[in-house]
Protein backbone atom coordinates (compact mmCIF):
# COMPACT_ATOMS: atom_id res chain seq x y z
CA UNK A 1 0.00 0.00 0.00
CA UNK A 2 0.98 3.76 -0.46
CA UNK A 3 1.62 6.23 2.13
CA UNK A 4 -0.86 8.65 2.42
CA UNK A 5 0.43 12.14 0.09
CA UNK A 6 2.33 14.45 2.06
CA UNK A 7 1.40 18.33 1.81
CA UNK A 8 4.99 18.49 -0.71
CA UNK A 9 2.46 15.84 -2.84
CA UNK A 10 -0.14 18.05 -2.86
CA UNK A 11 1.80 20.92 -3.28
CA UNK A 12 3.44 19.49 -6.64
CA UNK A 13 -0.23 18.45 -8.24
CA UNK A 14 -0.84 22.04 -8.41
CA UNK A 15 2.15 23.25 -9.69
CA UNK A 16 1.62 20.84 -12.55
CA UNK A 17 -1.73 21.51 -13.17
CA UNK A 18 -0.50 25.31 -13.29
CA UNK A 19 1.83 24.20 -15.95
CA UNK A 20 -1.22 22.09 -17.74
CA UNK A 21 -3.40 25.03 -17.76
CA UNK A 22 -0.58 27.28 -19.52
CA UNK A 23 -0.96 27.74 -23.37
CA UNK A 24 2.20 25.59 -25.58
CA UNK A 25 4.48 28.51 -26.55
CA UNK A 26 3.22 27.23 -30.55
CA UNK A 27 0.03 28.81 -29.50
CA UNK A 28 1.53 32.45 -28.43
CA UNK A 29 1.64 35.41 -30.58
CA UNK A 30 4.91 36.52 -32.28
CA UNK A 31 6.72 38.73 -30.23
CA UNK A 32 9.24 41.11 -32.34
CA UNK A 33 12.91 40.55 -30.90
CA UNK A 34 13.38 44.12 -30.83
CA UNK A 35 9.53 44.69 -29.05
CA UNK A 36 9.64 47.12 -25.87
CA UNK A 37 8.59 45.11 -23.01
CA UNK A 38 5.59 46.19 -21.39
CA UNK A 39 5.90 48.62 -18.52
CA UNK A 40 2.06 49.01 -18.02
CA UNK A 41 0.12 46.92 -14.83
CA UNK A 42 0.07 43.18 -15.63
CA UNK A 43 -3.14 40.95 -15.06
CA UNK A 44 -3.25 38.83 -12.05
CA UNK A 45 -2.11 35.30 -12.77
CA UNK A 46 -5.18 32.53 -13.05
CA UNK A 47 -6.06 30.42 -10.29
CA UNK A 48 -5.41 26.93 -11.04
CA UNK A 49 -8.37 24.62 -11.22
CA UNK A 50 -8.26 22.09 -8.75
CA UNK A 51 -9.64 18.23 -9.15
CA UNK A 52 -12.67 18.06 -7.22
CA UNK A 53 -12.84 15.34 -4.47
CA UNK A 54 -10.06 13.07 -2.89
CA UNK A 55 -6.50 12.44 -4.79
CA UNK A 56 -6.18 8.84 -5.66
CA UNK A 57 -3.43 6.65 -5.40
CA UNK A 58 -0.74 6.41 -8.26
CA UNK A 59 -0.04 2.61 -9.32
CA UNK A 60 1.31 0.55 -12.02
CA UNK A 61 -1.19 -0.68 -14.71
CA UNK A 62 -1.23 -4.30 -14.10
CA UNK A 63 0.72 -6.10 -16.63
CA UNK A 64 3.10 -3.23 -17.13
CA UNK A 65 6.97 -4.89 -17.22
CA UNK A 66 9.12 -3.15 -15.15
CA UNK A 67 11.59 -0.90 -16.69
CA UNK A 68 15.17 -0.41 -15.25
CA UNK A 69 15.91 2.94 -15.06
CA UNK A 70 19.01 4.31 -16.62
CA UNK A 71 20.87 6.44 -13.82
CA UNK A 72 22.32 9.82 -15.83
CA UNK A 73 25.29 10.40 -12.97
CA UNK A 74 28.82 10.37 -14.50
CA UNK A 75 30.54 7.25 -13.32
CA UNK A 76 34.11 7.53 -11.76
CA UNK A 77 35.32 4.23 -13.36
CA UNK A 78 36.77 5.37 -16.53
CA UNK A 79 36.62 1.70 -17.43
CA UNK A 80 32.82 1.90 -17.33
CA UNK A 81 32.52 4.59 -19.19
CA UNK A 82 34.63 3.11 -21.87
CA UNK A 83 31.82 0.32 -21.76
CA UNK A 84 29.12 2.33 -22.13
CA UNK A 85 30.83 3.75 -25.66
CA UNK A 86 31.68 0.13 -27.14
CA UNK A 87 29.81 0.61 -30.16
CA UNK A 88 31.64 -1.49 -33.35
CA UNK A 89 30.00 -5.10 -34.09
CA UNK A 90 31.36 -8.06 -32.21
CA UNK A 91 34.05 -10.49 -33.35
CA UNK A 92 33.51 -14.25 -32.60
CA UNK A 93 36.09 -16.75 -34.18
CA UNK A 94 38.83 -19.09 -32.47
CA UNK A 95 41.38 -16.22 -32.64
CA UNK A 96 39.49 -14.09 -30.15
CA UNK A 97 39.38 -16.92 -28.00
CA UNK A 98 43.54 -17.52 -28.41
CA UNK A 99 44.13 -14.07 -28.00
CA UNK A 100 41.36 -13.58 -24.82
CA UNK A 101 43.58 -17.13 -23.38
CA UNK A 102 46.84 -15.24 -24.25
CA UNK A 103 46.11 -12.21 -22.10
CA UNK A 104 44.48 -13.58 -19.30
CA UNK A 105 47.38 -15.87 -18.99
CA UNK A 106 49.84 -13.37 -18.74
CA UNK A 107 48.02 -10.73 -15.63
CA UNK A 108 51.69 -8.99 -14.89
CA UNK A 109 51.69 -7.93 -18.76
CA UNK A 110 47.89 -6.87 -18.21
CA UNK A 111 48.96 -4.88 -15.04
CA UNK A 112 51.98 -3.13 -16.69
CA UNK A 113 49.72 -2.22 -19.38
CA UNK A 114 47.31 -0.78 -17.65
CA UNK A 115 48.91 1.15 -15.32
CA UNK A 116 51.48 2.85 -18.39
CA UNK A 117 47.70 3.57 -19.82
CA UNK A 118 46.46 5.26 -17.01
CA UNK A 119 48.21 8.73 -17.62
CA UNK A 120 46.83 8.48 -21.48
CA UNK A 121 43.54 7.37 -21.60
CA UNK A 122 41.40 9.22 -20.15
CA UNK A 123 42.48 12.02 -22.79
CA UNK A 124 41.98 9.31 -25.67
CA UNK A 125 37.99 8.95 -24.17
CA UNK A 126 37.62 12.08 -24.59
CA UNK A 127 38.77 12.67 -28.03
CA UNK A 128 36.73 10.15 -28.99
CA UNK A 129 33.41 10.45 -27.32
CA UNK A 130 34.25 14.72 -28.86
CA UNK A 131 34.27 12.89 -32.54
CA UNK A 132 31.52 10.41 -31.99
CA UNK A 133 33.47 7.24 -31.99
CA UNK A 134 33.44 4.05 -30.88
CA UNK A 135 35.40 4.18 -27.70
CA UNK A 136 36.87 0.44 -28.41
CA UNK A 137 39.43 2.73 -30.07
CA UNK A 138 40.55 4.12 -27.02
CA UNK A 139 41.92 0.24 -26.11
CA UNK A 140 44.14 0.29 -29.72
CA UNK A 141 47.16 1.15 -27.99
CA UNK A 142 47.38 -1.65 -26.14
CA UNK A 143 47.57 -3.77 -29.45
CA UNK A 144 50.03 -1.04 -30.99
CA UNK A 145 52.51 -0.58 -28.47
CA UNK A 146 51.03 -1.86 -24.98
CA UNK A 147 50.95 2.00 -24.27
CA UNK A 148 54.73 2.78 -24.49
CA UNK A 149 54.77 6.00 -26.32
CA UNK A 150 58.27 5.51 -26.29
CA UNK A 151 58.17 2.49 -28.14
CA UNK A 152 59.92 1.67 -31.90
CA UNK A 153 59.04 -1.33 -34.64
CA UNK A 154 61.75 -3.07 -36.68
CA UNK A 155 59.85 -0.96 -39.11
CA UNK A 156 60.58 2.08 -37.28
CA UNK A 157 57.03 2.67 -36.64
CA UNK A 158 57.17 4.86 -33.13
CA UNK A 159 55.07 6.15 -30.23
CA UNK A 160 51.99 4.90 -28.67
CA UNK A 161 50.29 4.64 -32.64
CA UNK A 162 52.92 3.57 -34.26
CA UNK A 163 53.04 5.92 -36.85
CA UNK A 164 55.46 4.62 -39.72
CA UNK A 165 57.66 8.41 -40.68
CA UNK A 166 56.26 8.79 -44.13
CA UNK A 167 52.58 8.34 -42.38
CA UNK A 168 53.52 10.58 -39.67
CA UNK A 169 54.65 13.23 -42.00
CA UNK A 170 51.22 12.84 -43.91
CA UNK A 171 49.66 13.96 -40.70
CA UNK A 172 52.01 17.01 -39.94
CA UNK A 173 53.68 14.90 -37.00
CA UNK A 174 57.00 16.93 -37.04
CA UNK A 175 60.47 14.60 -36.79
CA UNK A 176 63.24 16.65 -36.15
CA UNK A 177 66.67 16.43 -33.77
CA UNK A 178 64.85 18.43 -31.38
CA UNK A 179 61.44 16.29 -31.30
CA UNK A 180 59.60 13.10 -32.77
CA UNK A 181 55.83 14.09 -32.55
CA UNK A 182 55.07 10.44 -33.52
CA UNK A 183 55.72 10.16 -29.42
CA UNK A 184 53.56 13.00 -28.60
CA UNK A 185 50.94 12.46 -26.66
CA UNK A 186 48.04 14.99 -28.39
CA UNK A 187 49.65 15.58 -31.16
CA UNK A 188 49.79 11.81 -31.99
CA UNK A 189 46.13 10.78 -30.69
CA UNK A 190 44.74 13.70 -33.05
CA UNK A 191 46.41 12.19 -36.22
CA UNK A 192 45.52 8.69 -35.13
CA UNK A 193 41.54 9.32 -34.58
CA UNK A 194 42.14 11.39 -38.11
CA UNK A 195 43.76 8.55 -39.74
CA UNK A 196 40.95 6.03 -38.37
CA UNK A 197 38.00 8.33 -39.34
CA UNK A 198 39.56 8.59 -42.98
CA UNK A 199 39.92 4.78 -43.17
CA UNK A 200 36.42 4.36 -42.04
CA UNK A 201 34.52 6.65 -44.48
CA UNK A 202 36.85 4.87 -47.17
CA UNK A 203 35.98 1.29 -46.53
CA UNK A 204 32.38 2.08 -44.58
CA UNK A 205 33.19 -0.42 -41.63
CA UNK A 206 35.31 -0.32 -38.76
CA UNK A 207 36.99 -3.92 -38.89
CA UNK A 208 38.50 -3.27 -42.61
CA UNK A 209 39.32 0.41 -41.21
CA UNK A 210 41.40 -1.57 -38.64
CA UNK A 211 42.84 -3.98 -40.98
CA UNK A 212 44.02 -0.55 -43.53
CA UNK A 213 45.37 1.34 -40.06
CA UNK A 214 48.01 -2.21 -39.64
CA UNK A 215 48.47 -3.62 -43.23
CA UNK A 216 47.48 -0.20 -45.12
CA UNK A 217 45.20 0.77 -47.07
CA UNK A 218 46.29 0.33 -50.47
CA UNK A 219 46.89 -3.56 -49.55
CA UNK A 220 42.87 -3.80 -48.25
CA UNK A 221 41.72 -1.98 -51.31
CA UNK A 222 43.49 -4.49 -53.55
CA UNK A 223 42.48 -7.36 -51.60
CA UNK A 224 38.86 -6.00 -51.86
CA UNK A 225 38.98 -5.81 -55.53
CA UNK A 226 40.52 -9.53 -55.85
CA UNK A 227 37.27 -11.10 -54.15
CA UNK A 228 35.00 -9.06 -55.90
CA UNK A 229 37.01 -10.06 -59.35
CA UNK A 230 36.56 -13.38 -57.63
CA UNK A 231 32.96 -13.45 -56.81
CA UNK A 232 33.30 -13.75 -52.67
CA UNK A 233 32.16 -11.95 -50.48
CA UNK A 234 34.83 -8.64 -49.10
CA UNK A 235 34.10 -8.85 -45.12
CA UNK A 236 37.37 -9.14 -43.20
CA UNK A 237 37.34 -12.58 -42.56
CA UNK A 238 36.85 -13.22 -45.73
CA UNK A 239 39.87 -11.13 -47.29
CA UNK A 240 43.55 -12.78 -47.51
CA UNK A 241 45.67 -10.95 -45.26
CA UNK A 242 49.28 -11.42 -43.56
CA UNK A 243 49.16 -13.42 -40.60
CA UNK A 244 49.54 -10.11 -38.23
CA UNK A 245 46.72 -8.29 -40.04
CA UNK A 246 44.86 -11.52 -39.43
CA UNK A 247 44.99 -11.62 -35.87
CA UNK A 248 44.93 -8.01 -35.66
CA UNK A 249 41.17 -7.15 -34.86
CA UNK A 250 41.02 -10.31 -32.94
CA UNK A 251 43.72 -9.08 -30.22
CA UNK A 252 41.26 -5.95 -29.93
CA UNK A 253 38.03 -8.14 -29.99
CA UNK A 254 40.01 -10.11 -27.12
CA UNK A 255 41.27 -6.77 -25.11
CA UNK A 256 37.64 -5.39 -25.35
CA UNK A 257 35.56 -8.66 -24.31
CA UNK A 258 38.04 -8.71 -21.09
CA UNK A 259 37.59 -5.16 -20.24
CA UNK A 260 33.73 -5.25 -20.86
CA UNK A 261 33.48 -8.56 -18.03
CA UNK A 262 36.50 -9.12 -16.21
CA UNK A 263 35.39 -11.82 -14.03
CA UNK A 264 34.13 -13.84 -16.83
CA UNK A 265 38.17 -14.33 -17.57
CA UNK A 266 39.21 -14.66 -13.62
CA UNK A 267 41.42 -11.33 -15.21
CA UNK A 268 41.88 -8.10 -12.52
CA UNK A 269 41.92 -5.01 -14.57
CA UNK A 270 43.65 -1.81 -11.77
CA UNK A 271 40.90 0.37 -11.68
CA UNK A 272 41.41 4.01 -13.58
CA UNK A 273 39.60 6.83 -12.25
CA UNK A 274 37.46 8.55 -14.54
CA UNK A 275 39.52 12.17 -14.62
CA UNK A 276 41.91 13.91 -16.38
CA UNK A 277 45.76 12.74 -15.62
CA UNK A 278 47.13 16.04 -17.06
CA UNK A 279 46.69 19.43 -18.00
CA UNK A 280 48.48 21.39 -21.05
CA UNK A 281 50.87 23.83 -20.04
CA UNK A 282 51.56 26.86 -22.06
CA UNK A 283 55.35 27.66 -22.60
CA UNK A 284 56.48 30.87 -23.65
CA UNK A 285 59.74 30.99 -23.40
CA UNK A 286 63.24 28.63 -24.33
CA UNK A 287 63.46 26.38 -20.83
CA UNK A 288 65.20 23.08 -19.90
CA UNK A 289 63.73 19.84 -19.35
CA UNK A 290 65.13 20.01 -15.88
CA UNK A 291 63.98 23.48 -15.06
CA UNK A 292 60.61 22.36 -15.85
CA UNK A 293 60.98 19.75 -13.82
CA UNK A 294 62.22 21.51 -10.67
CA UNK A 295 59.39 24.04 -11.04
CA UNK A 296 56.79 21.41 -11.22
CA UNK A 297 58.03 19.72 -8.14
CA UNK A 298 58.07 16.25 -10.16
CA UNK A 299 60.99 13.87 -10.94
CA UNK A 300 62.37 14.11 -14.68
CA UNK A 301 61.14 10.88 -15.64
CA UNK A 302 58.16 11.56 -14.89
CA UNK A 303 57.64 14.66 -16.95
CA UNK A 304 59.39 13.12 -19.93
CA UNK A 305 56.70 10.28 -19.43
CA UNK A 306 53.94 12.76 -20.46
CA UNK A 307 56.12 14.43 -22.63
CA UNK A 308 58.14 11.65 -24.83
CA UNK A 309 58.66 13.30 -27.75
CA UNK A 310 61.16 15.72 -26.47
CA UNK A 311 64.17 14.22 -26.67
CA UNK A 312 66.65 16.55 -25.90
CA UNK A 313 67.21 18.41 -22.50
CA UNK A 314 65.66 22.01 -23.62
CA UNK A 315 62.61 22.82 -24.86
CA UNK A 316 61.98 25.05 -27.99
CA UNK A 317 59.15 27.01 -27.33
CA UNK A 318 58.24 28.12 -31.10
CA UNK A 319 58.39 24.33 -31.96
CA UNK A 320 56.64 22.92 -28.84
CA UNK A 321 54.59 26.02 -27.46
CA UNK A 322 52.65 23.60 -24.55
CA UNK A 323 54.07 20.38 -22.28
CA UNK A 324 51.98 18.20 -20.14
CA UNK A 325 51.94 18.45 -16.42
CA UNK A 326 50.37 16.41 -13.80
CA UNK A 327 47.11 17.82 -13.05
CA UNK A 328 48.06 19.03 -9.34
CA UNK A 329 51.92 19.72 -10.78
CA UNK A 330 50.96 22.01 -13.37
CA UNK A 331 49.46 25.22 -11.06
CA UNK A 332 52.52 24.57 -9.10
CA UNK A 333 54.68 24.97 -11.85
CA UNK A 334 52.68 27.86 -13.27
CA UNK A 335 52.95 29.62 -9.49
CA UNK A 336 56.97 29.12 -9.23
CA UNK A 337 57.48 30.15 -12.89
CA UNK A 338 56.13 33.85 -12.26
CA UNK A 339 57.80 33.93 -9.39
CA UNK A 340 61.24 33.03 -10.75
CA UNK A 341 64.23 35.03 -11.67
CA UNK A 342 67.31 34.15 -13.41
CA UNK A 343 67.89 32.33 -16.94
CA UNK A 344 65.67 29.49 -17.54
CA UNK A 345 67.29 27.53 -20.17
CA UNK A 346 71.02 26.68 -20.62
CA UNK A 347 70.75 25.29 -24.21
CA UNK A 348 70.57 26.79 -27.81
CA UNK A 349 70.66 25.93 -31.48
CA UNK A 350 73.63 26.49 -33.31
CA UNK A 351 73.65 26.26 -37.50
CA UNK A 352 77.07 25.14 -39.04
CA UNK A 353 78.38 28.20 -41.26
CA UNK A 354 81.12 25.52 -43.36
CA UNK A 355 81.66 21.48 -43.41
CA UNK A 356 84.12 21.11 -40.28
CA UNK A 357 85.37 18.58 -37.93
CA UNK A 358 83.56 18.47 -34.38
CA UNK A 359 86.80 19.04 -32.79
CA UNK A 360 86.83 22.31 -35.03
CA UNK A 361 82.91 22.89 -34.09
CA UNK A 362 83.70 22.46 -30.56
CA UNK A 363 86.54 24.71 -30.04
CA UNK A 364 84.39 27.39 -31.50
CA UNK A 365 81.76 27.07 -29.81
CA UNK A 366 83.62 26.95 -26.08
CA UNK A 367 82.32 23.01 -25.48
CA UNK A 368 84.53 20.25 -25.19
CA UNK A 369 84.54 18.18 -28.63
CA UNK A 370 83.17 14.72 -26.13
CA UNK A 371 80.37 16.82 -24.90
CA UNK A 372 79.53 18.06 -28.01
CA UNK A 373 79.67 14.65 -29.75
CA UNK A 374 77.24 13.32 -26.88
CA UNK A 375 74.09 15.53 -26.66
CA UNK A 376 74.27 15.82 -30.59
CA UNK A 377 75.13 12.21 -31.06
CA UNK A 378 77.99 12.50 -33.75
CA UNK A 379 79.38 9.25 -34.18
CA UNK A 380 83.26 8.85 -35.04
CA UNK A 381 84.77 9.75 -38.00
CA UNK A 382 82.03 11.86 -39.13
CA UNK A 383 81.52 15.71 -40.03
CA UNK A 384 79.24 18.31 -39.74
CA UNK A 385 78.07 19.52 -42.75
CA UNK A 386 77.24 23.17 -43.71
CA UNK A 387 73.94 24.11 -42.81
CA UNK A 388 73.22 21.17 -40.01
CA UNK A 389 71.98 22.36 -36.35
CA UNK A 390 73.70 21.49 -33.17
CA UNK A 391 72.31 21.59 -29.47
CA UNK A 392 75.04 23.81 -27.83
CA UNK A 393 75.75 25.74 -24.79
CA UNK A 394 74.60 29.12 -24.18
CA UNK A 395 77.33 31.25 -23.96
CA UNK A 396 76.64 35.08 -24.08
CA UNK A 397 77.29 35.18 -27.88
CA UNK A 398 74.67 32.70 -28.55
CA UNK A 399 71.81 33.23 -26.26
CA UNK A 400 68.46 34.21 -28.06
CA UNK A 401 65.67 31.09 -28.27
CA UNK A 402 65.60 29.26 -31.00
CA UNK A 403 63.90 30.93 -34.14
CA UNK A 404 60.70 28.56 -35.20
CA UNK A 405 62.38 27.70 -38.77
CA UNK A 406 64.52 25.74 -36.61
CA UNK A 407 62.86 23.85 -34.35
CA UNK A 408 60.64 22.51 -36.83
CA UNK A 409 63.15 21.73 -39.37
CA UNK A 410 66.35 20.95 -37.66
CA UNK A 411 68.55 18.13 -38.90
CA UNK A 412 71.70 16.68 -37.73
CA UNK A 413 73.53 16.39 -40.94
CA UNK A 414 76.73 14.28 -41.20
CA UNK A 415 79.01 13.16 -43.63
CA UNK A 416 81.89 10.70 -43.79
CA UNK A 417 85.75 11.78 -42.51
CA UNK A 418 86.96 10.09 -45.57
CA UNK A 419 85.51 9.67 -49.32
CA UNK A 420 85.93 5.52 -49.73
CA UNK A 421 86.69 3.89 -53.27
CA UNK A 422 85.88 1.01 -54.89
CA UNK A 423 89.21 -0.26 -55.66
CA UNK A 424 90.15 -3.89 -56.77
CA UNK A 425 93.09 -6.04 -55.62
CA UNK A 426 94.11 -9.51 -55.96
CA UNK A 427 94.12 -12.42 -54.00
CA UNK A 428 97.90 -13.88 -53.16
CA UNK A 429 98.41 -17.74 -52.88
CA UNK A 430 97.39 -18.88 -49.54
CA UNK A 431 95.24 -16.09 -48.96
CA UNK A 432 91.63 -16.12 -47.14
CA UNK A 433 89.02 -13.53 -46.45
CA UNK A 434 90.49 -12.29 -43.24
CA UNK A 435 93.80 -12.51 -44.17
CA UNK A 436 93.09 -10.16 -47.33
CA UNK A 437 91.13 -7.93 -45.16
CA UNK A 438 93.92 -7.63 -42.41
CA UNK A 439 96.15 -6.51 -45.05
CA UNK A 440 94.15 -3.53 -45.92
CA UNK A 441 93.00 -2.76 -42.72
CA UNK A 442 89.41 -3.54 -43.27
CA UNK A 443 86.99 -5.61 -41.91
CA UNK A 444 86.65 -9.25 -43.11
CA UNK A 445 82.44 -9.29 -42.83
CA UNK A 446 82.62 -5.94 -44.91
CA UNK A 447 84.88 -7.90 -47.64
CA UNK A 448 82.60 -10.52 -47.93
CA UNK A 449 79.58 -8.30 -47.96
CA UNK A 450 80.90 -6.12 -51.00
CA UNK A 451 81.93 -9.26 -53.07
CA UNK A 452 78.81 -11.48 -51.97
CA UNK A 453 80.86 -14.27 -50.30
CA UNK A 454 81.12 -15.67 -47.15
CA UNK A 455 84.02 -14.77 -44.69
CA UNK A 456 85.31 -18.67 -44.86
CA UNK A 457 84.97 -18.75 -49.03
CA UNK A 458 88.48 -19.51 -50.20
CA UNK A 459 90.44 -17.45 -52.49
CA UNK A 460 92.20 -17.94 -55.57
CA UNK A 461 95.82 -16.48 -55.94
CA UNK A 462 95.36 -14.02 -58.41
CA UNK A 463 91.68 -14.05 -57.70
CA UNK A 464 89.95 -10.05 -58.18
CA UNK A 465 88.33 -8.65 -54.90
CA UNK A 466 86.26 -5.54 -54.84
CA UNK A 467 87.47 -2.75 -51.51
CA UNK A 468 86.21 -0.01 -50.19
CA UNK A 469 89.05 1.87 -49.10
CA UNK A 470 89.85 5.73 -48.19
CA UNK A 471 90.64 7.79 -51.59
CA UNK A 472 94.22 8.46 -50.96
CA UNK A 473 94.53 4.55 -50.38
CA UNK A 474 92.94 3.47 -53.27
CA UNK A 475 95.07 5.34 -55.10
CA UNK A 476 98.29 4.20 -53.37
CA UNK A 477 97.24 0.47 -54.02
CA UNK A 478 95.88 1.34 -57.65
CA UNK A 479 99.27 2.71 -58.32
CA UNK A 480 101.09 -0.45 -56.95
CA UNK A 481 99.00 -2.63 -59.01
CA UNK A 482 99.72 -1.08 -62.09
CA UNK A 483 103.81 -0.60 -61.45
CA UNK A 484 104.34 -4.41 -62.16
CA UNK A 485 103.13 -4.45 -65.39
CA UNK A 486 104.81 -1.19 -66.29
CA UNK A 487 107.73 -3.40 -65.29
CA UNK A 488 107.21 -6.09 -67.91
CA UNK A 489 106.29 -3.93 -69.97
CA UNK A 490 109.65 -1.87 -69.81
CA UNK A 491 111.34 -5.10 -69.97
CA UNK A 492 109.79 -6.19 -72.72
CA UNK A 493 110.49 -3.22 -74.95
CA UNK A 494 114.40 -2.89 -74.23
CA UNK A 495 114.45 -7.00 -75.28
CA UNK A 496 113.13 -5.89 -78.84
CA UNK A 497 114.72 -2.48 -78.74
CA UNK A 498 117.96 -4.81 -78.22
CA UNK A 499 116.76 -7.01 -81.09
CA UNK A 500 116.11 -4.14 -83.22
CA UNK A 501 119.32 -3.03 -82.97
CA UNK A 502 121.30 -5.84 -83.35
CA UNK A 503 119.56 -5.95 -86.50
CA UNK A 504 120.29 -2.42 -87.71
CA UNK A 505 123.84 -2.97 -86.64
CA UNK A 506 126.68 -0.77 -89.07
CA UNK A 507 128.01 -2.19 -91.66
CA UNK A 508 131.46 -1.79 -92.10
CA UNK A 509 133.18 -1.24 -95.41
CA UNK A 510 136.25 -1.33 -96.51
CA UNK A 511 137.25 2.35 -97.22
CA UNK A 512 133.88 3.79 -96.47
CA UNK A 513 132.02 4.93 -93.12
CA UNK A 514 129.73 3.42 -91.53
CA UNK A 515 126.74 3.36 -93.19
CA UNK A 516 123.05 2.43 -91.31
CA UNK A 517 119.47 1.29 -93.35
CA UNK A 518 117.22 4.12 -92.49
Amino acid sequence: MFKPFSWLAVTLALALAGCASAPPMSNLPAQPADAPIASGPRAAPRAPVLPSGPLTEIAVKPGTPAQEVATLAATTDLWERIRRGFAMPDLDTDLVRDREQWYVSRPDYIQRMTERSSKYLFHIVEELERRNMPSELALLPFIESAFNPNAVSSARAAGMWQFMPATGESFDLKQNMFRDDRRDVLASTRAALDYLQQLYTRFGDWHLALAAYNWGQGNVNRAITRNQREGKPTTYLDLNMPTETRYYVPKLQAVKNIVANPARFSAVVPPIGNHPFFDSVPIERDIDVAMVARLAQIDEADFRALNPSMNKPVIMSAGTPHVLLPWDNATVFQTNLRAHKGPLASWTAWTAPTTMSPALAAERLGMGEAELRRINNIPPRMLVRQGATLLVHRNGRLDADVPEHVADNAQLLLQPEVVLKRTMVQARKGDNVTALAKRYGVNAGSVAEWNHISINTPLKKGQSLALMLPQRQATAVSAKAKAPAKTAAAKTGTAKTAVASRKKAPVKVAGNKAATTR
